[in-house]
């Protein structure tokens, strides 16, 4: 996914190279460098497949070539190839040739202490991704850099006097994982608790898997207590003795946040 972090704030003391604050432009400049970018990796591949489709009955070069005609088309006037209403075998054909503009995006707005509401230039960047169907995260980047240096306790006094819940780079991951249709679970043995990345979706077996091939192969159940129970509990004991350990075949589909113990043979 690509991540376009712009300026949402005003400042006199904080110099923009173009002289002024405004994040759509911003965006577009990058955008159109990222285009252009694409455009010749398209030009490319046109002229090879036109090559390979002029040689014989090449049905892949054909294909190939008709969706490659609307892609060039919208980057010849600097538009991503996300915004294209492009099929599930479109995009695979167009896999192979990794297009930035094709990956997935966000938009990161950087405001003031106090940018988070009545913000113009914020109000602003989210129409602008509102039409790209994009999510968008506001950030106070001198927020983030001041609390990277406190304890928990004193970070959790700052949020509370700036009116934040949390630190804006949890939203951010979370948005981030949304975009990317990922999702956590974990694990928790007697010395340590492991988080792991799974697409959402995923069953038990595929989950288990992301540890090890084996325990994918071999899979025969996993013992699951919901995150919430887990720490209502206390842990996998004071879960199992309320009656919150589940049992899951093959067919389960993993939620977010689900504590797992694999059983499996090979």
């Amino acid at each position: 996914a690509i991540v376009n972090v712009v300026r949402c704030f005003e400042d006199a003391n904080v110099i923009h190279v173009a002289g002024k604050v405004d994040p759509i432009a911003d965006i577009e400049v990058i955008q159109t460098e990222l285009c252009l970018a694409d455009l010749g990796t398209v030009e490319k591949a046109v002229q090879r497949y036109t090559k390979a489709a002029k040689s014989g009955n090449d049905k892949e070069a054909a294909a190939m070539l008709k969706v490659l005609a609307p892609v060039q088309a919208a980057l010849n006037e600097a538009k991503p190839v996300r915004t294209l209403q492009l099929s599930k075998d479109e995009q695979a054909l167009l896999k192979p040739l990794c297009l930035i503009t094709a990956k997935p995006a966000m938009f990161v707005g950087n405001v003031s202490e106090d940018g988070f509401e009545n913000n113009p230039l914020l109000d602003r960047l989210k129409d602008y991704a509102a039409g790209q169907n994009a999510p968008v995260v506001a950030i106070c980047a001198k927020m983030e850099a001041d609390m990277a240096e406190m304890s928990d306790e004193d970070k959790a006094i700052f949020l509370e006097e700036m009116g934040q819940t949390e630190p804006g780079l949890n939203r951010l991951i979370r948005a981030a994982f949304k975009l990317l249709g990922l999702q956590t679970y974990f694990t928790a043995g007697v010395k340590e608790v492991r988080a792991w990345t799974i697409h959402i979706g995923d069953t038990a077996p595929q989950a288990a898997g992301v540890i090890h091939g084996d325990f994918e192969r071999g899979f025969i159940r996993a013992q699951t207590i919901a995150f919430d129970d887990y720490i209502q509990f206390k842990g996998e004991q004071g879960a199992k003795d309320a009656g919150k350990m589940r049992s899951e075949g093959k067919e389960y589909v993993v939620k977010d946040g689900d504590v797992m113990n694999f059983l499996f043979n090979v």
